[in-house]
């Protein structure tokens, strides 16, 4: 381990003075590697609380770019960023939060084929990914490299927060052996999120990493910690290692990545049968032979922006009132950004609807392409 610098010594002085941390623990800081998968709203806190911290290399996995409606919760990112390539972005500020911090950029989407030798080149990954896919692609690339990974999620106002390390203790799908199905559980960017409950997760997730380099501590090896912003309260839940686990079970299954995707139900990426753009909609909707526009939103949503014309359906109460929908009328299915009109289509298409389209990126790409006027959100 590299000494540290006199320039350190009065940076991380708070640090020194703690009898568990000190001058050798500092140091261990800064030879330390972890992985942040995600550099959004989980990520933000992290990335901060740990490059604060002198965490020598931080590793960054993401591929999008910054937009206005990450800045309520992703800290790490500024009004001047959007638009910006998010690890343009993070790394700017973490160079300017502390220069004795290197960043490592992984401009990639994690996949089956990168996964492992990524995971494998750091001490401790943060997973604060957002999809069913990506966290079972980490939990089994952390079981396979033999990595400790610190979990967290969060979902409106409740959030949660653990460490998953096969060695000591289980794995994330000791805890969660399936994926929900498909649609069942929305995105953030469907159903939202406090965005201070990011910050409260993420720091959690910082400070289990930091705990996990020192070697420090109580880790959350088999704790589930649950946050209910809402009516702040905190519970705990005991996690046991499932001996039938099948990547750190007794007798595992999963010996090498596997497609995610498929894994966790998600179909094929939809094609022009099962989508419109925006543009080809508006065409559409001024012809003679106008489809039936079904907006499967909530109420509170069509309230802010609605394109002309269309029907409110909320996606909970669809299969209950498919009657309202001429089955002889093609239809075409919206929603905010294109996950629940998916879902919509496919409920339509079962009950024997023929023809049904989904607008590809939701009512966000209609007042993008077809009215700048339109409210966003």
């Amino acid at each position: 381990m590299t000494p540290l610098s006199h320039p350190e010594l009065l940076r991380y002085s708070r640090h020194l003075l703690l009898p568990e941390v000190g001058v050798a623990g500092q140091e261990r800081l800064g030879a330390a590697r972890v992985l942040l998968i995600g550099a959004g709203g989980l990520g933000s806190p992290a990335a901060l609380y740990l490059a604060a911290a002198g965490i020598g290399t931080i590793g960054l996995v993401d591929f999008d770019a910054v937009d206005v409606t990450n800045l309520q919760r992703q800290i790490l990112h500024g009004t001047a960023a959007v638009g910006q390539s998010k690890l343009d972005s993070a790394t700017a500020r973490i160079a300017d939060l502390n220069p004795h911090v290197t960043v490592v950029p992984h401009k990639v989407r994690l996949s089956s084929e990168n996964a492992r030798e990524i995971i494998g080149a750091y001490d401790v990954v943060v997973d604060g990914s957002d999809n069913f896919p990506t966290r079972y692609l980490v939990n089994d690339a952390c079981v396979l490299e033999g990595k400790p990974l610190v979990y967290g999620s969060i979902f409106r106002f409740d959030g949660q927060a653990s460490v998953f390390d096969a060695a000591r203790g289980p794995c994330y799908r000791c805890l969660y052996p399936e994926p929900p199905p498909p649609g069942l559980v929305p995105s953030c960017a469907e159903g939202g999120v406090l965005g201070v409950l990011p910050g409260i997760i993420g720091s959690i997730q910082a400070l289990e990493a930091i705990k996990l380099v020192l070697g420090i501590g109580e880790p959350l090896v088999g704790r589930l910690v649950l946050v209910d912003a809402l009516r702040f309260r905190i519970r705990e839940l005991a996690l046991r290692k499932d001996p039938e686990c099948p990547v750190c079970g007794t007798s595992p299954t999963v010996t090498a990545l596997i497609d995610y995707d498929a894994f966790c139900g998600i179909p094929p990426a939809p094609g022009a049968d099962t989508e419109v753009e925006a543009g080809a909609l508006s065409r559409e909707l001024r012809s003679a032979a106008a489809p039936f526009l079904l907006d499967v939103r909530e109420p509170h949503e069509w309230d802010i922006a609605r394109v002309e014309g269309a029907t409110l359906i909320p996606l909970g109460q669809l299969p209950a009132r498919l009657g309202e929908i001429d089955p002889h009328t093609p239809v075409v299915t919206y929603c905010h950004h294109g996950v629940r009109s998916q879902r919509a289509r496919e409920i339509l298409t079962g009950a024997g609807f023929r023809g049904v389209r989904s607008l590809a990126g939701g009512i966000d790409a209609w007042a993008r392409e077809v009215e700048p006027g339109m409210a966003r959100y």
